[in-house]
């Protein structure tokens, strides 16, 4: 058995070492482009998990705490955090189980990059292709929505001449840029420094709060409400769920099975960063964030919260890019532009991709309540339950359970713990997630909608200072009836 799992690494791993044995003969001149261009290894690929992972929801989760209460909040980072540890497991096994079957019919994957929805065809049918299709792009559709919304948001908070929409405009058009990023192996320098990015803002949300001190007569009042106890979850249910680029992360590693424990290590750093950020801002603030879902709102206006707001747009820059190429690849293989050598012909063929998001940007500004909803109606499935399902009916036989490339965790119980696992996260994330999560955070969406409404033009600013009229000139022998004094 030992045998046959290295031989099948050895296919697995085949094309990628060729790729880079060729990409080095012909590139010499350049060490400077391998060292910040080339990406390719369990490092880069731990350095693109956890950047992507954390992203702006960073400064929306003191926002689920007041909606969850610190318990509450504390626990459901935790719980999700192994759940999306699992199902991204589970997601590089299914990949790794296609590449394998595939390379073994002598099929190249040199100039294709291998995407989610082609390895539930491979392994399950068209079916299971077209409904993986259908929730991952929108899903990373609205992820990118997302990131654009919050530019809008974090830029407001250093230069407010500006509104929101308008903000919204100009970083639409600067996330575009994004087209000319060719794949996730050309992701290296970014995902690291996005990764030092929120990490100095976690950290300086975390000391910044507990220096500002709680505010005068400070409630921690959640939760007070099932609507907003579920809002708050289902936004965690998103902020553990960033996996929905798992595969194409995996096709730019040279040694892909190396994969299977990434996304722990990822978490786990992660979850350095959101606790003790989440907890302090929520202890410091309390029910004020209630109705401040981005947490630069509260901290006073100074260099560090400027530094980490400039970090904040950069890094939201780069998750733009990390959510919109899968998307791009999909554009691409539809219009048959995908294993086209020219980048710039690349380029221009992605830009209508850009378009509905921008559009989606300035319908919905609700930076926050959208989070949640996305990750009820979409995160569920698309890196939950569709993962989980798939490994199930995948290995459902005997004979694939024998012949399958990886097998499950001895500790955990081999195949019937992988599959109770599996039962568990379906029904969980169906009925809390999707059920109770999706019905809260639709009615919060809406009450959104119907407060702000569509098209917002600066979703939760602080009304404009109305200048004071001067006071009445009083002639000091008339009273207001102008009547005579004597």
């Amino acid at each position: 058995m030992e045998n046959f799992e290295k031989a099948a690494e050895t296919v697995v791993v085949g094309n990628y070492v060729e790729m880079e044995r060729e990409g080095k003969a012909s590139d010499l001149k350049s060490k400077l482009s391998d060292m910040f261009w080339h990406g390719g290894s369990a490092y880069d690929a731990w350095f693109s998990c956890a950047s992507n992972q954390v992203a702006q929801v960073l400064l929306t989760l003191p926002y689920s705490f007041s909606q969850l209460g610190m318990l509450s909040g504390i626990l459901f980072q935790l719980f999700y955090g192994i759940l999306g540890s699992w199902t991204a497991y589970l997601i590089s096994i299914l990949y790794v189980e296609y590449r394998t079957r595939k390379e073994r019919e002598k099929v190249n994957f040199r100039n294709h990059v291998i995407q989610w929805f082609e390895v539930l065809d491979g392994l399950l049918g068209k079916h299971w292709r077209n409904v993986g299709l259908a929730f991952n792009c929108t899903f990373l559709l609205f992820g990118s929505v997302i990131q654009l919304i919050a530019c809008a948001s974090n830029i407001y908070y250093i230069n407010d001449n500006l509104d929101k929409r308008t903000w919204t405009y100009i970083f639409g058009a600067c996330c575009a840029t994004t087209v000319f990023i060719p794949s996730f192996h050309n992701y290296r320098i970014w995902s690291f420094l996005g990764l030092v990015m929120t990490t100095y803002t976690a950290w300086y949300l975390t000391i910044a709060s507990i220096l500002h001190g709680q505010v005068e007569g400070v409630k921690h009042s959640g939760p007070s409400k099932l609507v907003l106890y579920f809002t708050g979850a289902t936004n965690i249910l998103y902020t553990f769920g960033g996996h929905a680029v798992t595969v194409e992360i995996m096709h730019a590693m040279w040694k892909p099975q190396k994969f299977k424990s990434i996304y722990l290590f990822a978490t786990l750093y992660v979850l350095t960063l959101t606790l003790p950020s989440a907890s302090a801002v929520y202890w410091a603030f309390g029910d004020l964030l209630l109705n401040h879902s981005n947490a630069f709102a509260l901290l006073p206006k100074n260099l560090y919260r400027d530094f980490a707001v400039v970090l904040m747009l950069i890094h939201q820059f780069i998750t733009f890019g990390f959510a919109c190429t899968p998307l791009y690849f999909v554009w691409e293989k539809l219009i048959g532009m995908h294993e086209c050598r020219s980048m710039c012909k690349r380029a221009a063929a992605r830009l209508p991709v850009v378009i509905p998001i921008w559009f989606l940007a300035i319908i919905f500004p609700f930076f926050g309540p959208i989070n949640s909803t996305v990750g009820s109606l979409l995160v569920s499935f698309t890196v939950y339950i569709i993962p989980a399902l798939a490994h199930i009916f995948t290995f459902r036989s005997s004979a694939a359970r024998e012949n399958a490339v990886e097998q499950p965790p001895r500790f955990l119980g081999r195949w019937t713990g992988a599959f109770t696992i599996n039962a568990f996260i379906v029904v969980w994330v169906f009925i809390v997630g999707f059920g109770f999560g999706g019905w809260a955070s639709m009615i919060n969406f809406v009450h959104q909608i119907d407060t702000f409404g569509l098209f917002t033009k600066c979703y939760q600013c602080p009304p404009p200072v109305m200048a004071s009229s001067p006071p009445p000139i009083s002639h000091p022998h008339f009273n207001h009836n102008h009547t005579r004094v004597l």
